[in-house]
This record gives C-alpha cells, structure tokens and sequence, in this order.
C-alpha cells in the first residue's frame, strides 16, 4: 500500500476566495471537489489550509504517488470536464497561484494526526540545491520541539503550465518561485523563524533564497484515499 508520507508529487493552489461566497466555496470543497480529486487513481490526500492572517487567504493541495499523476489522463479528464459546481466555485477565486512539484527531500515523522499546522516557504535560488545541503538542513528543522515532517519540493514547471477548462476560468498559472518548504507542526510555531535560523547554520549554502514568500496556515480540512494501493476483496 502507498501510503502518504511516500508521496512524491504535490499539486498546491494559493487563492483567495470572494468574501461573500467563502462559506459556499467551503461547502464545495469539502462535499464534492476534494472528494472528486482524490478518488482519481494515484492521489492519495487532499488538504485546505487557511492563512492565519493575510493573503493567499486559503492553501488547497493534493498529495500524489508521483508528479507524473498530476498530467495523467485520469486527472487531465477531470480538469477538462468540471462540474457545475467547480464551474461556479472557480469564478469566486482571486488572486491565485497553482504550481506542480516533484519532491527534492523529506526528513522528520507523520504528525499522529494531520498536520494541524503548517509553515510554508517559497523561494528561488540561483543554483538547484544539492542533496549534500538539503539533507542536513531539513533534519535540523525537523529537529525542533513540536515539528513533524518537513519537506522540500522543486516545481515541475511542464506539467505546471499545462492549460485546461479549468484554469480558464480562474485565470491563474504558476508562481514566480521555483522551491517549496513545507514545515508540519502540531501546533502553532512561533520559534519557526529560529528552527529555520538553525537550519541555515546547519547548512550554509541552503540561506541562499531570494524572492521569498513566507506563509502560516491551520488546517480546515483532509481527505485521504483510505483504499489507495489495497486489493479488492
């Protein structure tokens, strides 16, 4: 069985939602869109989180077996074909920002429970980050009281730019930054800047970001595929 944590392709999607409709786009969201997205073979979680202040107001993501699940011809189906619902829901988006990745590298454990709390970074670098450099910065982020599983993920900018039905409608495309970090917490981190100060002495080369685009974000909502890599009876 596949399960989450062996994940190594992740859809994310930052948008924010017309104020007037939030309680609508949460209805659709959580009865019928993540649902419909994560029953597609190879997805494997869906999760909302919601900025703790500012904007993007909401984080909507998708773990997936491999990147390549997310141009599959399963899910390519759905994003070309959305419902009356998703076609309604999709004009409310503001300001969004949806972008593919290909997992570099993970350290640290699964949360007993669905991260409750995540911090996220965007970056750019001028160089790729080796594998010498990300292993030891991550696990000294993992390392902090409170942190679960932290990841680093590099945009797959051809299956990022990909057009379908639906982005027509919401109008956005990928982000400017190339590299995503995901720090999972049970609960809310406000030594996050100092597990990320640590990490960087940790692993020099890793404070090389520019462009950086910080966010902190509680969880709203998860599906998860509980039948995903099992045999039929």
């Amino acid at each position: 069985m596949t399960r989450v944590t062996d994940a190594t392709g992740l859809m994310a999607f930052w948008a924010d939602i017309e104020p007037g409709y939030v309680l609508r786009y949460q209805e659709w969201h959580n009865c019928e869109h993540v649902p419909e997205r994560v029953s597609i073979p190879g997805f494997l979680r869906g999760r909302r989180y919601r900025a703790e202040d500012g904007t993007p107001h909401f984080l909507m993501m998708y773990e997936t077996e491999a990147p390549e699940v997310l141009s599959s011809d399963a899910y390519l189906a759905a994003l070309n074909a959305p419902t009356d619902w998703t076609r309604e829901a999709l004009t409310y988006f503001r300001n969004p920002t949806r972008n593919i990745y290909r997992r570099v590298e993970a350290a640290g454990r699964e949360l007993r429970f669905c991260a409750p709390w995540l911090i996220s970074l965007q970056f750019n670098r001028d160089e790729a980050p080796g594998g010498a450099d990300v292993a030891p910065w991550l696990a000294a982020m993992a390392e902090a009281p409170g942190i679960g599983r932290v990841q680093l993920w590099a945009v797959d900018e051809a299956v990022s730019g990909i057009q379908t039905s639906e982005r027509k409608i919401y109008g956005g495309g990928p982000g400017e930054q190339k590299y995503l970090l995901l720090v999972e917490a049970e609960a809310p981190h406000p030594s996050a800047s100092e597990a990320l100060a640590a990490a960087d002495a940790a692993a020099p080369a890793m404070g090389a970001r520019k462009n950086e685009v910080p966010g902190r974000f509680w969880l709203e909502i998860a599906h998860e595929d509980k039948t995903a890599g099992k045999d039929e009876a």
